[in-house]
């Protein structure tokens, strides 16, 4: 009687403790938060119980890409952020809205976002709700950490993984053209190229692999990409639904095929067969940590912090990039005038190398650097750029509240003409010509010490692949292609980027 006694008392204990909690997260601070910012005057629009504004969001984006665009223009800040346009008319450059319970500040000012970016970097991150809706993809890797956990990201160069494996895709475009092909999906290629470079350069000896991971990482993303849609509820990611499952059946198997290409390192180290885990990235983390460790005696492998940093590393190396390329050569076969800019100024920097710039020659590519960069500006990897308060702080004129979410809308400040001008929604390399531009209204990959860990290897690789195709081939978009750009955590191309093939002679 005594024991079921205390196990009641234990019970209620954890009872009374999980509902405070649960009240005190999805009910008090949250109020606290929106009283605070309304005595600031930073309003918006109402919430509903529980839901906030989720169900607007989504019925203003299903409504606005319900149908493809009439023509290849990309004033698309109305169809991506419908949302953002509304209630920016009625509240100014900075409102309050909810993502379920969670309220989240968007601002459009360039100077709090370069303050917010480079002053708070480590008092601001992603926020817990955030985490969730992709912890099952990339877990606690760079992209996701906060802080400290952050600050060990290293720079890895991988040029000649990159020409070898590019070489490899121009020539099977070759070969199909020779059997009469003249069309390609060049989405897929590119997808298809970069999965290559990135496992290569992740596990090298462990490549096929590496693709095997790929093919289900990417399937996770799509369904982690459900998350941002659906409400997240105390204890829902344990519900047995079949989204949950389907979830978890695929995370156990990518962490299955990373279990075993680690162990197959460390057997090999163990046994003296190598006295190094190897040179790919891999290999670098465990070569690293081994180190760390080994200081203080022992090796001790966290294995979870490793799978993260690959998870990681595989999405910012692989779909950024593979998006980058896409837009890139849809932007370029739209317009020949400068497709034939850039291609006079691969073959003068790079000679009789076929296009296949060296690391040292990339600097040199001036006109490609501006061309990738009004990519990116037209067209950037993510729509809007997410960090929460993890303390008080003071914003401009603003104070911000600890457990307040800040939404940067990358996309809108892109195409914002306030900012770049009445031709802000064409495209234009020129204005990339000079880097006289204000801080805080360029942000593809973030910006100040936090900005994205795959930044230096998505420009290194879009470069080299971008000379080496636009060097052997010419492209004219084609007559099939619908231009129709929507959301799955990056903005991508619904069906696909459809162009015509040309060989030239180098």
């Amino acid at each position: 009687m005594m024991v079921l006694l205390a196990i009641l008392v234990v019970f209620l204990f954890f009872f009374v403790r999980v509902a405070y909690e649960t009240v005190t997260c999805y009910w008090v601070i949250p109020r606290r938060i929106r009283r605070i910012m309304e005595k600031q005057g930073v309003c918006g629009p109402k919430p509903r119980f529980l839901t906030g504004n989720i169900l607007d969001m989504a019925s203003l984006v299903s409504k606005s890409t319900s149908k493809d665009m009439d023509s290849i223009h990309h004033d698309i800040v109305g169809r991506l952020l419908p949302h953002f346009l509304v209630w920016s008319k009625l509240y100014g450059k900075r409102f309050i809205y909810w993502n379920g319970i969670e309220p989240r500040m968007c601002i459009t000012e360039t100077e709090l976002i370069k303050e917010l970016l480079s002053r708070y970097s480590t008092k601001a991150g992603k926020s817990w709700l955030q985490q969730q809706g992709s912890k099952h993809f990339i877990g606690r890797g760079l992209l996701m950490a906060n802080g400290d956990d952050w600050h060990h990201q290293r720079h890895i160069s991988y040029a000649g993984y990159m020409v070898d494996c590019t070489e490899g895709m121009l020539r099977s475009l070759k070969s199909a053209m020779e059997s009469g092909q003249t069309e390609f999906e060049i989405g897929e290629h590119m997808s298809r190229l970069t999965a290559d470079i990135i496992s290569k350069t992740e596990f090298d000896c462990s490549y096929e692999k590496g693709k095997q991971i790929f093919h289900l990482l990417t399937v996770l993303q799509n369904r982690c990409a459900q998350a941002s849609r659906h409400l997240c509820l105390p204890g829902s990611r344990f519900f047995p639904s079949k989204y949950n499952r389907e979830i978890k059946s695929l995370k156990t198997e990518v962490e299955r095929l990373l279990l075993e290409i680690i162990q197959s390192r460390k057997d090999c180290v163990e046994v003296g067969r190598s006295n190094s885990f190897g040179n790919d990235l891999l290999g670098m983390l465990l070569n690293e940590m081994r180190d760390k460790r080994g200081i203080s005696g022992g090796f001790s492998l966290n294995q979870q912090l490793i799978m993260d940093e690959i998870k990681t590393f595989f999405f910012a190396g692989h779909d950024t990039t593979a998006l980058l390329l896409t837009w890139t050569v849809m932007l370029l076969a739209s317009n020949p005038t400068w497709q034939d800019k850039v291609r006079a100024e691969v073959r003068e920097v790079c000679g009789s190398n076929r296009g296949a710039p060296s690391v040292d020659q990339l600097p040199k590519l001036t006109l490609l650097n501006m061309v990738i960069n009004e990519s990116l500006r037209l067209y950037p990897p993510a729509s809007v750029l997410p960090r929460m308060a993890f303390e008080d702080i003071k914003l401009g004129d603003l104070h911000i509240p600890k457990g307040l979410s800040i939404w940067i809308p990358v996309l809108a400040i892109h195409h914002s003409e306030e900012l770049w001008g009445k031709d802000v929604n064409e495209f234009n390399p020129e204005r990339f010509s000079s880097k006289s531009f204000a801080p805080g209204r360029f942000i593809p990959f973030a910006a100040g010490p936090r900005n994205c860990v795959g930044q230096g290897f998505a420009i290194m690789e879009a470069k080299i692949i971008l000379a080496m195709l636009i060097s052997r081939f010419s492209f004219v978009i084609s007559e099939n292609y619908r231009h129709a750009p929507v959301v799955v955590l990056t903005i991508k191309p619904k069906y696909g980027v459809q162009i015509r093939l040309t060989p030239l002679s180098y």
